[in-house]
Protein backbone atom coordinates (compact mmCIF):
# COMPACT_ATOMS: atom_id res chain seq x y z
CA UNK A 1 0.00 0.00 0.00
CA UNK A 2 1.41 3.39 -0.80
CA UNK A 3 -0.04 6.86 -0.94
CA UNK A 4 -0.72 8.81 -3.69
CA UNK A 5 0.30 13.28 -4.05
CA UNK A 6 -3.61 13.50 -3.41
CA UNK A 7 -3.62 11.61 -0.13
CA UNK A 8 -5.72 8.61 -0.87
CA UNK A 9 -4.02 5.40 -0.36
CA UNK A 10 -3.54 2.89 -3.39
CA UNK A 11 -2.99 -0.81 -3.52
CA UNK A 12 -0.36 -2.27 -5.90
CA UNK A 13 0.68 -5.76 -6.19
CA UNK A 14 4.33 -6.65 -7.85
CA UNK A 15 4.78 -10.24 -9.86
CA UNK A 16 7.11 -12.22 -12.03
CA UNK A 17 10.98 -10.54 -12.31
CA UNK A 18 12.87 -8.90 -14.58
CA UNK A 19 12.34 -5.17 -16.26
CA UNK A 20 9.43 -3.32 -14.68
CA UNK A 21 6.42 -3.66 -16.52
CA UNK A 22 4.11 -1.26 -15.37
CA UNK A 23 -0.14 -1.83 -15.96
CA UNK A 24 -2.74 0.59 -16.09
CA UNK A 25 -5.83 -1.50 -16.16
CA UNK A 26 -9.33 -0.69 -17.31
CA UNK A 27 -12.45 0.91 -15.66
CA UNK A 28 -12.76 -1.16 -12.29
CA UNK A 29 -9.97 -3.61 -10.47
CA UNK A 30 -9.86 -5.48 -7.65
CA UNK A 31 -6.05 -6.85 -7.06
CA UNK A 32 -7.12 -9.94 -4.99
CA UNK A 33 -10.30 -11.21 -7.07
CA UNK A 34 -8.46 -10.43 -10.45
CA UNK A 35 -5.80 -13.03 -9.30
CA UNK A 36 -8.54 -15.21 -8.08
CA UNK A 37 -9.98 -15.39 -11.80
CA UNK A 38 -8.30 -18.06 -13.66
CA UNK A 39 -8.71 -16.30 -16.85
CA UNK A 40 -7.62 -12.97 -15.72
CA UNK A 41 -4.74 -14.60 -13.36
CA UNK A 42 -3.46 -16.30 -16.90
CA UNK A 43 -3.54 -13.43 -18.54
CA UNK A 44 -1.27 -11.47 -16.13
CA UNK A 45 0.79 -14.15 -15.66
CA UNK A 46 1.43 -14.25 -19.05
CA UNK A 47 2.41 -10.63 -19.05
CA UNK A 48 4.67 -11.55 -15.98
CA UNK A 49 6.73 -14.20 -16.85
CA UNK A 50 10.27 -12.27 -17.95
CA UNK A 51 9.17 -9.06 -16.73
CA UNK A 52 8.21 -7.60 -12.97
CA UNK A 53 4.55 -7.18 -13.22
CA UNK A 54 3.50 -3.84 -11.64
CA UNK A 55 -0.51 -3.91 -11.09
CA UNK A 56 -2.80 -1.38 -8.89
CA UNK A 57 -5.92 -0.42 -7.95
CA UNK A 58 -7.57 3.10 -8.75
CA UNK A 59 -8.87 5.24 -6.16
CA UNK A 60 -12.12 4.31 -4.71
CA UNK A 61 -11.79 0.66 -6.21
CA UNK A 62 -10.67 -2.79 -4.87
CA UNK A 63 -8.48 -2.51 -2.29
CA UNK A 64 -7.65 0.86 -2.57
CA UNK A 65 -8.93 3.83 -0.52
CA UNK A 66 -12.63 3.63 -1.06
CA UNK A 67 -15.34 5.75 -1.04
CA UNK A 68 -18.71 4.34 0.81
CA UNK A 69 -21.73 3.19 -0.39
CA UNK A 70 -24.04 6.22 -1.21
CA UNK A 71 -21.61 8.87 -0.54
CA UNK A 72 -21.48 11.35 -3.06
CA UNK A 73 -17.77 12.17 -4.24
CA UNK A 74 -16.64 15.34 -3.99
CA UNK A 75 -15.66 16.27 -7.17
CA UNK A 76 -15.52 14.32 -10.36
CA UNK A 77 -12.97 11.61 -10.89
CA UNK A 78 -10.09 12.71 -13.39
CA UNK A 79 -7.34 11.98 -15.27
CA UNK A 80 -5.46 13.78 -12.33
CA UNK A 81 -6.87 11.24 -10.12
CA UNK A 82 -5.42 8.48 -12.37
CA UNK A 83 -1.62 9.93 -12.94
CA UNK A 84 -1.52 10.82 -9.21
CA UNK A 85 -2.41 6.95 -8.45
CA UNK A 86 0.23 5.65 -11.41
CA UNK A 87 2.86 8.41 -10.05
CA UNK A 88 2.59 6.93 -6.33
CA UNK A 89 2.83 3.13 -7.39
CA UNK A 90 6.28 5.00 -9.45
CA UNK A 91 7.61 6.13 -6.84
CA UNK A 92 6.81 3.03 -3.89
CA UNK A 93 8.26 0.42 -6.38
CA UNK A 94 11.19 2.84 -7.46
CA UNK A 95 11.36 2.08 -10.95
CA UNK A 96 12.72 4.70 -12.66
CA UNK A 97 12.45 3.50 -16.33
CA UNK A 98 9.88 1.32 -17.27
CA UNK A 99 7.44 -0.24 -20.30
CA UNK A 100 4.19 0.75 -19.65
CA UNK A 101 0.90 -0.56 -20.65
CA UNK A 102 -2.63 0.69 -20.54
CA UNK A 103 -5.78 -1.03 -20.93
CA UNK A 104 -9.03 0.28 -22.09
CA UNK A 105 -9.59 3.39 -20.24
CA UNK A 106 -6.10 2.85 -18.95
CA UNK A 107 -4.83 2.93 -22.60
CA UNK A 108 -5.27 6.82 -22.68
CA UNK A 109 -3.98 7.43 -18.48
CA UNK A 110 -0.70 5.22 -20.05
CA UNK A 111 -0.78 7.29 -23.58
CA UNK A 112 -1.21 10.81 -20.97
CA UNK A 113 2.05 9.95 -18.77
CA UNK A 114 4.16 8.71 -21.68
CA UNK A 115 3.36 12.38 -23.42
CA UNK A 116 4.36 14.33 -19.98
CA UNK A 117 7.01 12.25 -18.59
CA UNK A 118 8.88 10.83 -21.74
CA UNK A 119 12.32 10.00 -20.00
CA UNK A 120 10.50 7.33 -17.56
CA UNK A 121 9.13 5.23 -20.82
CA UNK A 122 10.76 2.39 -23.07
CA UNK A 123 8.29 0.94 -24.73
CA UNK A 124 4.36 1.78 -24.72
CA UNK A 125 1.75 -0.59 -25.00
CA UNK A 126 -1.69 0.46 -25.23
CA UNK A 127 -4.74 -2.00 -25.65
CA UNK A 128 -8.39 -1.73 -26.64
CA UNK A 129 -8.18 2.11 -26.13
CA UNK A 130 -9.33 5.26 -27.50
CA UNK A 131 -8.38 9.24 -27.65
CA UNK A 132 -11.53 10.87 -27.16
CA UNK A 133 -14.03 9.67 -25.35
CA UNK A 134 -17.26 10.92 -26.66
CA UNK A 135 -16.76 8.91 -29.92
CA UNK A 136 -16.62 5.78 -27.89
CA UNK A 137 -20.74 5.20 -28.15
CA UNK A 138 -23.94 7.34 -28.96
CA UNK A 139 -24.67 9.87 -26.60
CA UNK A 140 -28.00 8.42 -25.93
CA UNK A 141 -26.29 5.41 -25.43
CA UNK A 142 -23.76 6.70 -23.03
CA UNK A 143 -26.71 8.31 -21.37
CA UNK A 144 -28.12 5.23 -20.84
CA UNK A 145 -25.56 3.31 -19.28
CA UNK A 146 -24.46 5.88 -16.88
CA UNK A 147 -28.07 6.02 -15.62
CA UNK A 148 -28.45 2.26 -15.28
CA UNK A 149 -24.65 1.88 -13.79
CA UNK A 150 -26.04 4.70 -11.12
CA UNK A 151 -29.61 3.55 -10.41
CA UNK A 152 -29.61 -0.36 -10.94
CA UNK A 153 -25.34 -1.07 -10.11
CA UNK A 154 -26.63 -5.22 -10.31
CA UNK A 155 -28.61 -4.94 -13.11
CA UNK A 156 -25.96 -2.81 -15.10
CA UNK A 157 -23.13 -5.00 -13.89
CA UNK A 158 -24.94 -7.75 -15.73
CA UNK A 159 -25.22 -6.08 -18.99
CA UNK A 160 -21.84 -4.31 -19.03
CA UNK A 161 -21.10 -8.40 -18.54
CA UNK A 162 -22.60 -8.96 -22.10
CA UNK A 163 -20.86 -5.82 -23.65
CA UNK A 164 -17.18 -6.33 -21.86
CA UNK A 165 -17.24 -10.18 -22.19
CA UNK A 166 -19.52 -11.57 -24.87
CA UNK A 167 -17.02 -15.17 -25.21
CA UNK A 168 -16.89 -15.51 -21.55
CA UNK A 169 -18.65 -18.94 -20.33
CA UNK A 170 -21.78 -18.59 -17.67
CA UNK A 171 -19.46 -19.19 -14.63
CA UNK A 172 -16.96 -16.87 -15.81
CA UNK A 173 -19.41 -14.41 -16.57
CA UNK A 174 -20.96 -14.95 -13.23
CA UNK A 175 -17.70 -14.39 -11.87
CA UNK A 176 -17.16 -10.97 -13.77
CA UNK A 177 -20.74 -9.55 -12.56
CA UNK A 178 -19.72 -10.48 -8.94
CA UNK A 179 -16.39 -9.23 -9.49
CA UNK A 180 -17.51 -5.68 -10.53
CA UNK A 181 -20.24 -5.11 -7.93
CA UNK A 182 -16.93 -5.67 -5.21
CA UNK A 183 -14.59 -3.98 -7.31
CA UNK A 184 -16.50 0.11 -6.46
CA UNK A 185 -19.82 1.00 -5.36
CA UNK A 186 -21.88 2.02 -7.75
CA UNK A 187 -20.97 5.72 -7.17
CA UNK A 188 -17.50 5.52 -8.03
CA UNK A 189 -18.32 2.98 -10.86
CA UNK A 190 -20.59 5.78 -12.65
CA UNK A 191 -18.00 8.64 -12.09
CA UNK A 192 -14.84 6.69 -13.18
CA UNK A 193 -17.13 5.24 -16.55
CA UNK A 194 -18.01 9.43 -17.18
CA UNK A 195 -14.36 10.10 -16.81
CA UNK A 196 -13.80 7.66 -19.98
CA UNK A 197 -16.66 8.83 -21.82
CA UNK A 198 -15.41 12.98 -21.59
CA UNK A 199 -11.65 12.44 -22.02
CA UNK A 200 -9.71 13.44 -24.81
CA UNK A 201 -6.13 12.84 -25.11
CA UNK A 202 -6.06 13.61 -28.87
CA UNK A 203 -3.50 16.72 -28.63
CA UNK A 204 -0.87 14.77 -26.41
CA UNK A 205 -0.79 11.74 -28.85
CA UNK A 206 1.86 13.58 -30.97
CA UNK A 207 4.14 14.00 -27.93
CA UNK A 208 4.80 10.56 -27.61
CA UNK A 209 8.46 9.29 -28.37
CA UNK A 210 8.24 6.27 -27.56
CA UNK A 211 8.21 3.29 -29.43
CA UNK A 212 4.30 2.22 -29.37
CA UNK A 213 2.28 -1.10 -29.72
CA UNK A 214 -1.56 -0.24 -30.27
CA UNK A 215 -3.16 -3.12 -30.39
CA UNK A 216 -7.21 -4.00 -30.58
CA UNK A 217 -9.86 -6.70 -31.33
CA UNK A 218 -11.66 -6.45 -34.19
CA UNK A 219 -14.98 -7.01 -33.15
CA UNK A 220 -14.81 -4.87 -29.73
CA UNK A 221 -18.24 -4.32 -28.63
CA UNK A 222 -17.41 -1.84 -26.14
CA UNK A 223 -14.43 0.06 -28.23
CA UNK A 224 -14.79 -0.13 -32.25
CA UNK A 225 -11.63 -1.15 -33.74
CA UNK A 226 -11.63 2.52 -35.53
CA UNK A 227 -10.65 4.16 -32.11
CA UNK A 228 -7.62 2.38 -31.67
CA UNK A 229 -6.78 2.76 -35.38
CA UNK A 230 -7.07 6.54 -34.24
CA UNK A 231 -5.17 6.18 -31.36
CA UNK A 232 -2.58 5.10 -33.32
CA UNK A 233 -2.24 7.31 -36.38
CA UNK A 234 -1.43 10.02 -33.64
CA UNK A 235 1.43 8.34 -32.44
CA UNK A 236 4.31 9.20 -34.65
CA UNK A 237 6.24 5.59 -33.25
CA UNK A 238 3.22 3.77 -33.02
CA UNK A 239 2.58 0.07 -34.82
CA UNK A 240 -1.20 -0.97 -35.09
CA UNK A 241 -2.37 -4.93 -34.74
CA UNK A 242 -5.51 -5.82 -34.90
CA UNK A 243 -6.27 -9.54 -33.34
CA UNK A 244 -9.35 -11.90 -33.81
CA UNK A 245 -12.06 -11.33 -31.06
CA UNK A 246 -15.00 -9.28 -29.65
CA UNK A 247 -14.46 -9.37 -26.10
CA UNK A 248 -13.48 -5.83 -24.77
CA UNK A 249 -11.71 -7.41 -21.48
CA UNK A 250 -7.97 -8.58 -22.84
CA UNK A 251 -8.36 -11.76 -20.58
CA UNK A 252 -11.21 -13.38 -22.17
CA UNK A 253 -11.47 -14.78 -25.37
CA UNK A 254 -8.78 -15.49 -27.09
CA UNK A 255 -6.08 -14.53 -25.23
CA UNK A 256 -2.85 -15.73 -27.22
CA UNK A 257 -2.54 -13.41 -30.28
CA UNK A 258 -3.22 -10.88 -27.69
CA UNK A 259 -0.40 -11.67 -25.10
CA UNK A 260 1.85 -12.82 -27.96
CA UNK A 261 2.24 -9.17 -29.95
CA UNK A 262 2.76 -7.68 -26.46
CA UNK A 263 5.61 -10.48 -25.45
CA UNK A 264 7.35 -9.90 -28.47
CA UNK A 265 7.07 -6.14 -28.76
CA UNK A 266 8.17 -6.22 -25.05
CA UNK A 267 11.49 -8.34 -26.75
CA UNK A 268 10.12 -11.73 -25.14
CA UNK A 269 9.23 -14.70 -26.88
CA UNK A 270 5.92 -15.47 -27.94
CA UNK A 271 4.74 -17.85 -25.49
CA UNK A 272 5.27 -18.07 -22.10
CA UNK A 273 5.95 -20.66 -19.65
CA UNK A 274 3.59 -22.11 -16.23
CA UNK A 275 0.58 -23.93 -15.76
CA UNK A 276 -2.59 -22.71 -13.40
CA UNK A 277 -2.35 -24.29 -9.88
CA UNK A 278 -4.82 -26.89 -9.26
CA UNK A 279 -6.54 -28.46 -5.34
CA UNK A 280 -7.15 -32.37 -5.06
CA UNK A 281 -10.38 -33.46 -4.89
CA UNK A 282 -10.79 -32.60 -0.94
CA UNK A 283 -9.49 -29.29 -1.64
CA UNK A 284 -11.88 -28.79 -4.21
CA UNK A 285 -14.98 -29.57 -1.50
CA UNK A 286 -13.52 -26.93 1.19
CA UNK A 287 -13.40 -24.59 -1.76
CA UNK A 288 -17.00 -25.34 -2.45
CA UNK A 289 -18.22 -24.46 0.67
CA UNK A 290 -15.95 -21.51 1.43
CA UNK A 291 -17.84 -20.25 -1.54
CA UNK A 292 -20.88 -20.91 0.23
CA UNK A 293 -19.80 -18.93 3.31
CA UNK A 294 -19.32 -21.86 5.41
CA UNK A 295 -16.86 -21.16 8.51
CA UNK A 296 -14.42 -23.38 8.80
CA UNK A 297 -16.02 -24.87 12.25
CA UNK A 298 -19.33 -25.47 9.15
CA UNK A 299 -16.78 -26.37 6.69
CA UNK A 300 -15.75 -29.09 9.78
CA UNK A 301 -19.25 -30.41 10.59
CA UNK A 302 -20.03 -31.01 6.77
CA UNK A 303 -16.79 -33.38 5.95
CA UNK A 304 -16.78 -34.83 9.17
CA UNK A 305 -13.07 -33.36 10.19
CA UNK A 306 -11.84 -31.37 13.16
CA UNK A 307 -12.54 -27.45 12.47
CA UNK A 308 -8.66 -27.08 13.03
CA UNK A 309 -8.37 -29.66 9.77
CA UNK A 310 -10.61 -27.32 8.17
CA UNK A 311 -8.47 -24.36 8.38
CA UNK A 312 -5.50 -26.57 7.56
CA UNK A 313 -6.91 -26.80 4.27
CA UNK A 314 -8.42 -23.88 3.70
CA UNK A 315 -4.99 -22.35 4.23
CA UNK A 316 -3.48 -25.24 1.67
CA UNK A 317 -5.76 -23.49 -0.80
CA UNK A 318 -3.98 -20.32 -0.11
CA UNK A 319 -0.52 -20.97 -0.30
CA UNK A 320 -1.31 -23.42 -3.54
CA UNK A 321 -3.09 -21.09 -5.28
CA UNK A 322 -1.12 -17.74 -3.91
CA UNK A 323 -4.37 -16.47 -2.61
CA UNK A 324 -4.49 -14.10 0.96
CA UNK A 325 -8.68 -14.31 1.40
CA UNK A 326 -11.26 -16.61 1.62
CA UNK A 327 -13.13 -14.06 -0.48
CA UNK A 328 -10.29 -15.16 -3.21
CA UNK A 329 -11.23 -19.19 -2.78
CA UNK A 330 -14.86 -17.70 -3.09
CA UNK A 331 -14.24 -16.41 -6.32
CA UNK A 332 -12.04 -18.91 -8.01
CA UNK A 333 -14.49 -21.82 -7.34
CA UNK A 334 -17.35 -19.69 -8.86
CA UNK A 335 -15.15 -18.38 -12.12
CA UNK A 336 -14.11 -22.30 -13.02
CA UNK A 337 -17.60 -23.66 -12.67
CA UNK A 338 -17.11 -26.22 -10.43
Amino acid sequence: MTTSPAGTRIAYAVTGSGPPLVYVSGWLGHLELSWALPAERSYYEALADGRTLIRYDKPGCGLSERTPPGATLSRPYSMSQELDALQAVITATRVERFDLMGASVGAAVAATWAARQPGTVSRLVLYGGWAYGPDVAAPEIQRHVLGLVKRHWGLAADLLADIFAPDADAATRAAFVRYQREAATAETACAMLEMAYRLDVRDLLPQIGAPTLVVHRYRDRAAPIDQGRRLADGIAQARFAAIPGRSHLPHIGETQPLTRAIRRFLGLPGRHRGAAPTLTARQREVAALIAEGFTNRQIGERLGIAERSAEAHVERIRLRMDFRSRAQIAAWYVATGS
